[in-house]
């Protein structure tokens, strides 16, 4: 069954939420992920949010994202964004 990883993302340091996106992309690719967009622009139709970026990867299941998140090449690089951004995000199975 699909899983979605989808963030939303507010960037707070730019230059290190740039180093951040370049090295998960690689390691997103590497454990299947595939980005199904990442966007600033965003539309809000209803109720009070407004968020000024939204990410979503497809992974194969559910398990292949929390094995993406939770690999040790990505713990080496999580403080990048943990340092650059405030952010919320769920997985969503289909």
């Amino acid at each position: 069954m699909p899983a979605y990883f989808i963030a939303e993302i507010e960037v707070e340091k730019p230059d290190l939420y740039a180093q951040y996106v370049e090295e998960a992309s690689g390691i997103v690719e590497r454990y299947g992920g595939r980005y199904i967009f990442r966007s600033k622009a965003i539309y809000p139709v209803s109720g009070d949010w407004t968020p000024s970026r939204m990410i979503m990867i497809e992974f194969e299941n559910k398990a292949k994202v929390f094995e993406c998140f939770s690999s040790d090449e990505y713990s080496r690089i999580s403080s990048l964004r943990e340092n650059s951004t405030r952010s919320n995000s769920i997985i969503v199975e289909c």
